[in-house]
């Protein structure tokens, strides 16, 4: 039997462990991760003013995590984000996932708060908690946890010192978006170890071992698969600059990068890259191991930088040399804090100085774009929250409104965008103000249709057009919430388009779907992200006012920008395409929906 059916739960108010039965239609009808984490979530969670001081974390491994299924590695994790007030999902292609699954548990649901800092460590034999000491970085911590064959999920000192975006090191991967890290330093939680000595049975392993090979053959037959695996993540940096012009920079002044030759992947990978990472079960490793041997950045090594950092520590900030973003790379990593969110953040602080809203009096020295000491001494005092880092750490959105400055600050619901400049990309516009947790790239993924005008079903787009992009996020949005349900690697979808998953999810779990089947399931975690957020007092959906006010400066998409009635547009067609209310509502038979699954989430 594939499925066991139970989830750990650990109270960390009264150092317990208990194991629930979760109810069997509820896992049917959710399959694991994304879904099962929102319904999950939907009952668990407290509508609460303040996510440092009540919440819960729940983490939920894909339902393909763990087995052979090429890229299959995903594992989320769900909490009340510190950072937007609202709903957060944050996910990492660690081991830690498969680690659980083979204890025999489909979910971990912490609550409550430690007294002094703990470990949580789990094996199949055994829970225990342990004590912990404050002060190591994330990478020491996870390396010192690991010890024995454990694979950890852990904070550093950005997560003890609540900094609003701390993340959690995931066995050499972050859940780094939304401040996972700060949740887990309010309830004193170290880290969670991991150990199981049991194997995840598939219900049809020969129809299995017959499917991974065809789809392994056909991601490594992929044209993405070179440049993937020779440049990683940001291989197509240079196009997004010359080609589309679609490129943040300048906290968001600019949308061309004119000094990124050496963060382009095709200047620094065969330099500074000496191997490659891959998460479990990827069959084409994205992850560049980063090595610098000498001059003023010796030493440093991170499994990097993807192409969100390049943006988020390079153009965002100004910065033009590899070996300085490297270094903040490594950093933010040691530290425990997520790259797009403290490029964001910092970006719009050195915005401020320059335009003498804030000055060196305020921050202690200067701050100004291009700075690489500036940026490297900004994340330090950001991560321990000295001087004005400490404003800062409370995100881009709270310092704005602290400083009176919200016409600078760049972000949606309080989340720092990625690096798809979406005043040249009006679906992405939509992506970003509907994306539950936030300005994202990867509740929608329409960016890919977007900039090469075609994907799976859909061909001859328009980047600048409004039209039909309502029902396009809100199909991709549910078809990218099936692959967080079954912990799929999102790099892979230019491979498994929809029609292919039920084959997979049938020869894995032994239950029969359509793809729409999947489609509902993806589409009812959407709908319980959306209550879970009305719940929290989140119902607005926006865009910052720059994307409203500045049109693109220069570049291949100069004079774009995205105008408060097209938005208004997007959001009707989206809304309806969803069957909300003019005012982005579900409906009552969606709730009654949403409510009857989770009406029981445990037996007994």
């Amino acid at each position: 039997m594939y499925y066991r059916y139970k989830a750990l739960i650990v109270d960390l108010d009264s150092k317990e462990f208990s194991v629930k039965e979760l109810n069997k239609d509820l896992v049917r009808k959710t399959l694991g991760g994304c879904a099962l984490g929102a319904a999950l979530m939907y009952r668990l969670a407290p509508k609460t003013p303040d996510p440092l001081k009540e919440n819960v974390v729940i983490m939920a491994p894909g339902a393909l995590t763990g087995t052979p299924v090429p890229t299959a590695s995903k594992t989320s994790f769900f909490t009340i984000s510190p950072l937007t007030g609202g709903w957060l999902e944050s996910v990492a292609g660690g081991s830690i996932g498969l680690e659980l699954r083979s204890c025999g548990f489909e979910a971990l649901v912490i609550k409550g708060k430690s007294e002094a800092p703990c470990i949580i460590r789990i094996t199949d034999q055994n829970f225990s908690f342990e004590d912990s000491d404050w002060g190591s970085d994330a990478l020491d911590a996870a390396e010192k946890l690991s010890k024995g064959g454990y694979s950890t999920a852990c904070i550093g000192q950005a997560g003890e010192n609540l900094v609003r975006f701390a993340g959690v090191e995931c066995d050499g991967r972050q859940a780094g978006r939304g401040g996972l890290g700060a949740i887990f330093g309010s309830k004193n939680l170290k880290g969670i170890a991991i150990k199981s000595t049991g194997d995840i049975e598939p219900e049809s392993p020969e129809v299995l071992e017959r499917l991974v090979k065809k789809w392994y053959d056909a991601l490594l037959q992929h044209s993405s698969y070179r440049d993937d695996t020779k440049y990683g993540s940001g291989e197509f940096l240079e196009w997004m600059n010359s080609e589309r012009g679609t490129f943040p920079t300048k906290n968001w002044q600019l949308s061309v990068f004119e000094n990124r030759k050496q963060i382009d992947p095709y200047y620094w990978a065969p330099k500074y890259s000496v191997k490659n990472n891959g998460c479990i079960s990827c069959v084409k490793p994205c992850g560049k191991m980063f090595v610098i041997k000498e001059g003023k950045y010796s030493g440093t090594k991170i499994d990097g930088p993807e192409y969100e950092t390049l943006y988020a520590l390079g153009g965002n900030v100004f910065n033009g040399n590899i070996e300085a973003l490297a270094r903040a790379n490594e950093l933010c990593d040691r530290y425990g804090i997520d790259t797009i969110s403290t490029g964001g953040t910092i970006a719009f602080a050195m915005e401020l100085y320059e335009r003498n809203i804030i000055t060196k009096d305020d921050v202690g020295y200067e701050l100004r774009f291009g700075d690489e000491d500036a940026l490297l001494k900004t994340i330090e005092q950001i991560a321990i929250r000295e001087g004005f880092g400490n404003l800062l750490a409370e995100g881009t959105a709270r310092a704005s409104e602290h400083l009176g400055a919200q016409r600078y600050a760049v972000h949606v619901k309080g989340m720092d965008p990625p690096a798809y400049d979406a005043r040249g990309l009006k679906g992405m516009a939509l992506a970003y103000a509907t994306s539950p947790r936030g300005a994202c790239h990867l509740r929608a993924g329409v960016y890919g249709i977007e900039l090469t005008g075609k994907w799976w079903k859909y061909s001859d787009i328009d980047r600048y057009s409004t039209e039909k992009k309502g029902d396009m996020v809100a199909t991709m949005e549910d078809l990218m919430s099936v692959y967080d349900t079954l912990g799929i690697c999102k790099f892979s979808r230019h491979v498994y388009f929809a029609e292919g998953l039920p084959e997979l999810v049938e020869a894995v779990t032994g239950i029969k779907y359509s793809v729409e089947e999947l489609f509902a399931i993806g589409a009812n975690a959407n709908w319980m992200k959306k209550l879970i957020n009305m719940r929290q007092g989140i119902s607005k959906d926006s865009l910052p006012p720059r994307m409203f006010l500045d049109p693109i400066a220069e570049g291949p998409s100069k004079g774009a920008r995205v105008t408060e009635e097209e938005l208004s547009i997007m959001l009707k067609d989206y809304y309806r395409a969803r069957g909300w209310s003019e005012e982005g509502e579900p409906s009552k038979e969606q709730i009654n929906e949403v409510d009857d699954l989770t009406k029981e989430v445990f037996y007994g």
